[in-house]
């Protein structure tokens, strides 16, 4: 197979009317030093960006070389926010400055402005030739810097409207009016979470030419060392037995996992899971855990190993091309350079948990819970609306062997106090935000917001709480940046799974993988008499028996070659509860896998494989795809 991490700087040179301006990309800044990519926006802002992510300790410079065309004076402009100013709240713990040439500038970026915008940062003189640029983060508390322009064109101020500094950044750097040629594929999946890494694999297995995009460095999305939400559900069960082996194969031990090895402890299996777990402790840590509970290193060998698959990583899928019912190509852009492929394909997965690719694709979906009257659920509430599972920004603390400071985080931060604050040395799953926000287009602020609430907490238990002699030599040791998503858009298919299918056991004939897990919806929640919006969330969850979820539930019912596997299957607002864990899932990408190959071998659509060639795909899944270590 072939991996593709591009990493090429993107700095361009334009001149207009006489006038040389450059435009320097930050997230294609040469050496990130302690300065991480956020792309989490994409879908709204168009761009990726930098930010400091220090957890109170300023992070090293980014650097990076740019080629001046001329000697003369420069005006710069640094495209950036205040990041708490949405909340009305003083402080600009973003603050971060420039230096170019070792020069650090005399303005102070990050301060000032709700929203991202140009802040001028003067003129300074520049000689032709190299010229070294460095971000310099002040206070370790997430600043962020999109883009850079150094210009001596007094007259210039760089658009800040959306579509016009879209084109203005292409024409800038230069980019081709159509995006590069990425290849054709059989199936091409958007989204490397644990589902879609299934769904790739699967295929390949299976003789299909697959492409496999991934908006982050890593693969696992929620699962990886970035999210750090251990593997959940129970996977080898009737009556499709060999179903979960490929999720096993990438080599996380589960919460579930565990459970079922002190279960069966005779079991060659669970030895060899209890073995693992007496020689490595640390991974009962389910959620929040080290890095290395969560295998990102083995989920890149299993992908690499497959010659059939190309692997794309650091691309967000940001449009597709279609014909009439079907789509044709899907366009990726490079969060690092800004740079678009296509990648043309027959079939499509969407595993990319949000449902970007059916709702580019004008797919059927739903957002949010169904009415009672509409569904009929239990759980169901009397009006349809739009609450759903929130977002988790997990962390964790460390013991260190002496005292460990924290910054103050007044005035910026949630402000807590002894009644209101959370006693606690690590944030878990209910740790959750958004709930009646947007996951898409308001996930910047849901989890800055997450931030806010996170060190404003820390901040009382070392500093303020009576009890804060039992953190003084506790130190924050991770912080997630990437929030952790359980419920966004639900495309739809032939059949919209609904809560009381699986209560009361309704059998479909196109029955294929189990899932296990309670039905489990989270609700906002507010503790100990604090009144801001709600960071924490509660559980209601109803057990199950293992339950098979059918086929038509993976493939859009308006988008004939998409299909679909993750938290965006159709399901309803409270089924969603129980299959959007991600051995479950992963499961899912098994079986697309399997389908997308009969779709291939036979020249059908998805729909077609229940109607026409439905015994070919029992055959698939009683015999399994997956290759386990155990």
């Amino acid at each position: 197979m072939r991996i593709y991490i591009l990493i090429v700087l993107l700095v361009a040179c334009s001149t207009a009317f006489g006038q040389s301006t450059i435009f320097i990309e930050a997230e294609s800044f040469a050496n990130r030093g302690g300065w991480v990519i956020d792309q989490q926006s994409m879908d709204v802002m168009k761009s990726s960006y930098l930010m400091a992510h220090g957890l109170g300790e300023p992070v090293s410079d980014a650097t990076t070389e740019v080629e001046v065309p001329s000697n003369g004076k420069y005006s710069i402009w640094v495209r950036t926010k205040d990041w708490v100013a949405p909340w009305n709240v003083e402080g600009a713990p973003g603050k971060f400055q420039l230096s170019i040439n070792d020069q650090l500038l005399e303005t102070t970026f990050g301060t000032e402005g709700a929203d991202w915008h140009w802040q001028f940062g003067g003129q300074i003189p520049l000689k032709k030739g190299t010229n070294t640029l460095s971000l310099h983060d002040l206070t370790g508390f997430n600043g962020r810097c999109d883009a850079i322009i150094l210009t001596k064109d007094k007259k210039l101020t760089p658009p800040n409207e959306l579509e016009a500094l879209t084109a203005f950044r292409n024409q800038q750097l230069g980019f081709p009016d159509a995006p590069e040629d990425a290849g054709a594929y059989d199936l091409v999946v958007v989204g490397g979470g644990i589902a879609g890494i299934c769904s790739a694999v699967s295929a390949a297995r299976l003789g299909l030419k697959v492409a496999l995009i991934q908006n982050r460095p890593v693969l696992g999305g929620n699962n990886s060392s970035e999210v750090r939400v251990g593997l959940s559900g129970l996977i080898y069960q009737d009556p499709y037995q060999n179903l979960g082996s490929l999720v096993d194969e990438l080599g996380a031990v589960g919460h579930w996992t565990l459970w079922e090895a002190n279960q069966n402890p005779d079991t060659e299996r669970s030895r060899a899971i209890l073995e693992i777990i007496k020689n490595n402790p640390e991974k009962k840590e389910h959620n929040a855990g080290p890095a290395s509970n969560y295998d990102d290193d083995r989920k890149l060998e299993v992908v690499q190993s497959e010659e059939n698959l190309d692997l794309f990583l650091n691309t967000h899928a940001i449009a597709v091309e279609n014909e009439g019912d079907q789509i044709t190509a899907v366009i990726g852009k490079s969060i690092i350079t800004g740079r678009e492929s296509r990648f043309s394909g027959k079939l499509f997965a969407d595993c990319t948990g949000d449902g970007t690719i059916g709702y580019l694709a004008g797919a059927d979906f739903r957002v949010g819970r169904e009415s009672k009257a509409e569904t009929g659920e239990p759980r169901a509430p009397a009006k349809a609306d739009e609450l759903v599972m929130g977002t988790s920004v997990q962390w964790n603390s460390m013991e260190t062997t002496s005292a460990s400071p924290f910054p103050s985080t007044s005035p910026w931060s949630v402000k807590f106090d002894e009644e209101t604050a959370i006693k606690t040395f690590k944030g878990d799953w209910d740790w959750e935000t958004g709930a009646l926000r947007d996951q898409v287009t308001e996930i910047e602020f849901i989890r800055d917001y997450a931030l806010r609430v996170t060190f404003g907490n820390w901040d009382y238990l070392k500093n303020s709480a009576t009890y804060k002699e039992e953190f003084t030599n506790r130190k924050l040791s991770w912080v997630a940046y990437i929030g952790g998503k359980r419920e966004s858009r639900r495309l739809l298919g032939d059949v919209i799974l609904k809560e009381q299918d699986i209560l009361e056991g309704k059998v479909f004939g196109d029955a294929t993988f189990n899932t296990t897990w309670g039905v489990d919806l989270h609700y906002p929640i507010r503790k100990n008499g604090f009144t801001g919006e709600p960071f924490l969330s509660r559980a209601d969850i109803r057990e199950i028996d293992s339950y098979q979820i059918p086929y038509r539930c993976l493939y859009s019912r308006n988008v004939n070659n998409l299909f679909m596997a993750g938290r965006n299957i159709s399901v309803t607002h409270v089924a969603l509860g129980t299959v959007r864990v991600q051995r479950t899932t992963g499961m899912m990408g098994e079986v697309v896998g399997m389908a997308a190959s009969i779709c291939k071998d036979e020249n059908v659509l998805p729909r077609e494989v229940y109607e026409k060639h439905w015994s070919k795909m029992v055959e698939l899944m009683t015999a399994g795809i997956g290759n386990p270590d155990w």
